[in-house]
């Protein structure tokens, strides 16, 4: 991949949000010669693109696969083979609202990819050399934005750690927010600087999902390879569920039964604050439904995602200030897919560089 040229003298940059964007614009920024912090609030790198583990194997909790339209995007996975593979599911595209098969099969419009052993693989690598410079600090919420006390001109971050402990950074030429739409508003609200990047934003509308991950491993019995459909992925009509997917017919996974679903984002809406073991039997039920398995699964668990999916994007890849030095990043920006999301980070740092 091209690296890019610095503008002018390295500066030093926080990018806030280790997901695809925010890792793809703090690499791009780093290879241009600039010293990049990356904050994250949790303790992986990854975001979205996330990988969860269990003692009947991985879910890809968040993105289930990304396609690969942009020739940058080309390039960039150029530089980590063999990480990702091609992942052939049987996909029914069509379900009835009472869970029931309309089309099976189709063939994908284009390659599904996903990376290996995880989905949260591919930024992970992306990430390592900032990892090997100890230039992340995860576990690290950035709570303020303001100009630094003792140096007007740049800025200083307020961050609280997993304890409470809390800690200020400074002496940053630009800050980069590469973080859903709704909390990067949020973050722009705390300084008055920043207050015409915060109500660009307002048009952004993203949607929420409750995921839900089961494991099957009585179907590991000899002669029986899996339970319910022959399909591997779904997108569905059900009133509760989007998607549905077979983890373990994933390429690089391991092969104990293991299904990921997906909620609709008006149930996931509906339904946001409820309690989760409400959550879970109400999708387990919905699950049935639309597979046919009723086998009890030895391991359920859930995740919640406030800012899922976007339903109305910003139209426009990122924000920059070049004023104020503040630029803001993320998929919403043009939409939801994962490759949005790297050609957002991308173009901010190719801007600021």
């Amino acid at each position: 991949m091209t690296q890019p040229k610095p503008k002018t003298q390295p500066k030093q940059i926080a990018v806030v949000g280790a997901g695809m964007a925010g890792v793809a614009c703090a690499r791009t920024l780093v290879q241009a010669g600039h010293q990049v912090t990356l904050f994250e609030k949790s303790a992986s790198i990854g975001g979205r693109m996330a990988t969860c583990n269990s003692a009947f194997g991985t879910f890809d909790q968040g993105a289930q696969y990304f396609t690969v339209r942009d020739p940058r995007f080309v390039q960039a996975l150029e530089t980590v083979p063999g990480l990702c593979k091609p992942w052939s599911a049987n996909t029914v595209r069509v379900l009835d609202e009472l869970g029931r098969v309309a089309a099976a099969g189709l063939p994908a419009r284009e390659a599904h990819w996903v990376p290996t052993p995880g989905m949260s693989a591919l930024v992970s690598r992306w990430a390592l050399p900032l990892m090997n410079q100890h230039s992340v600090e995860l576990e690290t919420r950035v709570t303020r934005l303001e100009r630094d006390a003792l140096k007007p001109r740049h800025w200083q971050l307020s961050t609280e750690g997993p304890d409470g402990a809390q800690h200020v950074f400074s002496g940053f030429d630009a800050v980069l927010l590469a973080m859903p739409s709704v909390p990067a508003r949020a973050l722009l609200q705390t300084s008055q600087h920043a207050d015409k990047l915060a109500q660009q934003i307002d048009q952004v509308k993203v949607a929420p999902c409750w995921t839900l991950m089961l494991a099957f491993p009585q179907a590991m019995q000899p002669g029986l390879s899996t339970l319910g459909p022959q399909w591997n992925a779904a997108r569905s009509t059900h009133h509760r569920i989007a998607w549905l997917a077979r983890e373990s017919s994933k390429p690089g996974r391991g092969a104990v039964e293991r299904w990921t679903v997906q909620a609709s984002a008006a149930w996931s809406q509906e339904h946001l604050e409820d309690d989760v073991l409400r959550v879970q039997a109400k999708l387990l039920k919905a699950f049935s439904e639309v597979t046919g398995i009723r086998a009890e699964p030895a391991h359920v668990d859930t995740q919640r995602w406030r800012y899922a999916q976007t339903t109305q994007s910003l139209g426009k890849s990122h924000l920059w200030d070049a004023k104020t030095g503040i630029g803001v990043c993320g998929d919403w920006c043009l939409g939801h897919r994962v490759e949005d999301a790297f050609v957002s980070g991308l173009e901010l740092a190719l801007t600021v560089a």
